[in-house]
């Protein structure tokens, strides 16, 4: 794959569990899915969700949903078109 990676000063710094949780979620078709499937709670999906769209608004790259998140991830090379 020969993504096309955002400029590294816009791209905020997600933990590796951050990754795990976006890319599943942006995987499975819900928050609840995404929860059982890493055997964490809803809630702390939606913990990490938030996090991870504060760090991208912080860095000027605002995601407030979840299609702008895919936009992101792509754009970031965390996640292939392949993997969707």
């Amino acid at each position: 794959m020969n993504a096309t990676v955002a400029n590294p000063a816009t791209v905020p710094t997600l933990s590796a569990r951050e990754v795990e949780v976006l890319r599943s979620w942006l995987i499975c078709d819900s928050k609840e899915a995404t929860a059982r499937t890493l055997f964490i709670s809803g809630a702390t999906v939606s913990t990490h969700i938030t996090r991870i769209r504060d760090k991208y608004d912080a860095v000027g790259r605002p995601a407030a949903t979840k299609a702008s998140l895919l936009a992101r991830a792509l754009q970031d090379g965390l996640i292939g078109v392949d993997e969707l």
